[in-house]
């Protein structure tokens, strides 16, 4: 009679209502399970996505494409791992004797949850110590081939302008522009200087480096002002033979050319930075979006293990 006093079934249902309904050892096997598949398949789609691109414009898959692919991949890799560590935390967990199925339907669900959101967590954690430097990798070199060429334009022609007091002879969209400005028709007979050491024919390094100067000041400003033109045509005509008036043209025209040149660079640049903004904004909204679809198939998942489970 004691023997059955004990494993009676008033005993069994009152020992199932004190036990806790949270089976931490299986959520955190389930758990890990989907952390180490979600992260074998995140390096898995790494190494496929940077073996699909190249910095060449001919070769590799274009940026629409590995966006989708990205898309669909982040999405199958927390369908596959939430879904076996949901099944997992629902498989392992004990059977209970004495309660109800929509109470064991619901600690089923929760558990599937819990075993997501430890998964994720760990995950997180272990992206952004180690896949994190992988990823940022790629993500810098796509950065640098989609607006390299405009930023480095732009920083050439800032620095070949600044530098260009010092030199004229350095390279860079600046010294282009000022060399056209003193280039000479072919055959034309070099204008003469007095004696050849005060004058700007003489002097040619300083006022090539003085016109820079005047270029660099005025795309800053926004405007050449009337009397830099006039002394820039004079400093012209001295060293090509120009007439004023026709060095004070191609001092305008030059001038333009080299205005717009910088401003194309800036807004290429400038392009390049939204184009990456809303890749950004686009990447973290689907993210969020397949978590949302990862946290719903663990909970079904484990509903399908504990029911797995309790045949």
């Amino acid at each position: 009679m004691a023997q059955y006093g004990v494993n009676s079934p008033a005993d069994v249902i009152e020992r199932a209502n004190n036990q806790s309904g949270v089976s931490w050892g299986a959520i955190l096997a389930g758990a890990a399970g989907a952390a180490s598949l979600s992260l074998i398949l995140l390096l898995l789609g790494t190494g496929l996505g940077m073996s699909s691109i190249s910095p060449w414009t001919d070769h590799g898959v274009n940026a629409a494409t590995i966006g989708i692919a990205t898309i669909l991949w982040l999405t199958f890799a927390q369908i596959a791992a939430s879904g076996m560590g949901g099944y997992l935390a629902g498989r392992l967990r004990t059977k209970w004797a004495g309660v109800h199925t929509d109470e064991v339907y619901f600690r089923d669900t929760a558990h599937g949850f819990l075993a997501w959101a430890v998964a994720t967590l760990l995950a997180a954690a272990l992206v952004g110590s180690v896949v994190g430097s992988v990823l940022s990798t790629g993500a810098q070199a796509g950065a640098t081939v989609a607006g390299g060429a405009a930023t480095a334009a732009t920083a050439a022609g800032a620095a070949a302008a600044g530098s260009q007091a010092a030199s004229d002879n350095g390279p860079g969209p600046m010294s282009y522009f000022i060399d056209s400005l003193f280039r000479r028709d072919v055959g034309s007979t070099p204008p003469v200087a007095g004696d050849g050491s005060t004058s700007p024919v003489g002097n040619e390094r300083a006022t090539s480096a003085e016109v820079s100067r005047i270029f660099l000041n005025s795309i800053r400003t926004g405007a050449l002002p009337t009397e830099d033109v006039r002394y820039a045509g004079q400093v012209v005509a001295q060293r090509t033979g120009l007439s004023q008036q026709d060095a004070e043209k191609r001092v305008n025209d030059t001038y333009a050319k080299a205005q717009a040149t910088l401003k194309d660079a800036q807004t290429k640049a400038k392009e390049a930075a939204d184009a990456a903004r809303k890749a950004s904004a686009y990447g973290s909204l689907w993210l969020v979006i397949s978590m949302l679809i990862g946290a719903f198939v663990a909970s079904f998942a484990a509903t399908y293990g504990g029911r797995r489970r309790d045949l």
